[in-house]
């Protein structure tokens, strides 16, 4: 039986309900109005500066220089400007046909709040002035909850995606940091701690040799292909600038390779230098708070800039010993040995045929 707090009760939620409807209930435009942009008045060729900050509280800050966008951080390392273009030209197409939320109490639980957020985009335009759009949890079907600093309505849109918008270094640079044709190498020199390993194949195919090979030693085909792979094709982690520090080692290489190419008629000779092993921490979510992760530093004879590369390739390229380039000895065949028979026993007779 209702009582009279019973039906109190069930009036209170109620109208919470309607609330929640009110709020969070996509809202179109209305008819016959068009959709305006999320930023008035957004010119992208007006943005000189952008700078993503994730949730973690990772940053990456891009610069535009003359036509160009750069790592102002990074002593100007060239970005993939089509890259930052795409990104401008995606947010200049935000439209606010489709809102969710009007009230600041929404904006936590949609993550676009100026604290809690998945995606903040700061936008320095040429005037001085800032733009800055939150991206927030997603919306279903391809779209994510959005909002404008300035504004407290959500919106969704399809433009752009919070995990289009990467707070690292490498989602905005080509990471193919140094690269030669494998067909027109030639020859391949490895110095580290564990010594000097030359190798080469004059015709830029076929076998290579190695030098000082032993008469009794074979060279292992397989292991001089996997480091031709590993040096003619180097991914960076990230760029470092290109002032040399102290700590990145390079007065005291891990290990130096150097690669002689013939490129048509010419011949070349390139250089990778491999300098020391730093630690690098990165924010991450959970318990921990951050994430560790290692790196070498690297630095290319074609390139004015110091990188960092994976901690597998400079562990490789540091830890690589001559044993590693031989093939294993073959396994001797075992001689079958007759079975000794106790004292006195007969040899037992071999059956007729």
């Amino acid at each position: 039986m209702w009582t009279r707090g019973n039906q109190i009760l069930a009036g209170i939620l109620a109208l919470q309900v309607v609330i929640a409807i009110v709020v969070f209930w996509p809202r179109g435009t209305v008819s016959g109005s068009p959709a305006a942009p999320l930023l008035a008045d957004f010119k992208t060729d007006e943005v000189v500066g952008l700078t993503i900050t994730d949730r973690d509280g990772n940053t990456v800050e891009l610069a535009k220089n003359g036509q160009d966008w750069v790592l102002p951080q990074r002593e100007q390392y060239p970005a993939v400007s089509t890259r930052v273009t795409d990104l401008l030209t995606k947010l200049a197409r935000i439209r606010t046909n489709r809102l969710i939320a009007q009230t600041e109490g929404s904006h936590r639980a949609l993550q676009v709040a100026a604290d809690d957020f998945n995606r903040k985009i700061e936008l320095k335009m040429k005037d001085g002035s800032t733009r800055t759009v939150y991206l927030g949890t997603s919306g279903g079907g391809g779209a994510t909850h959005v909002r404008a600093d300035a504004q407290k309505e959500v919106y969704l849109t399809s433009e752009v995606l919070s995990w289009d918008v990467n707070a690292t270094e490498s989602n905005w640079v080509e990471t193919l940091y140094f690269t030669v044709p494998q067909t027109a190498t030639l020859s391949i020199t490895l110095q580290n701690a564990q010594g000097t390993f030359e190798f080469e194949r004059p015709t830029g195919e076929g076998e290579w040799t190695m030098k000082g090979l032993a008469a009794d030693e074979k060279l292992e085909q397989n292991s001089v292909q996997d480091l031709l792979f590993q040096v003619t094709s180097v991914r960076m982690i990230g760029p470092l600038g290109r002032s040399e520090r102290e700590e990145y080692g390079l007065a005291k290489p891990q290990a130096v390779v150097t690669l002689r190419t013939k490129e048509g008629e010419q011949e070349k000779r390139y250089t990778l230098t491999l300098g020391a092993k730093l630690e690098e921490a990165r924010k991450a979510s959970g318990e921990s708070g951050e994430e560790k992760q290692y790196y070498y530093v690297l630095r290319s004879s074609e390139s004015p800039y110091f990188v960092r590369v994976s901690e597998y390739l400079g562990n490789t390229l540091a830890n690589k010993q001559r044993a590693d380039f031989l093939a294993a000895p073959p396994t001797p065949t075992p001689t079958p040995t007759a079975t000794a028979l106790p004292s006195g026993a007969e040899q037992p007779l071999t059956p007729p045929d």
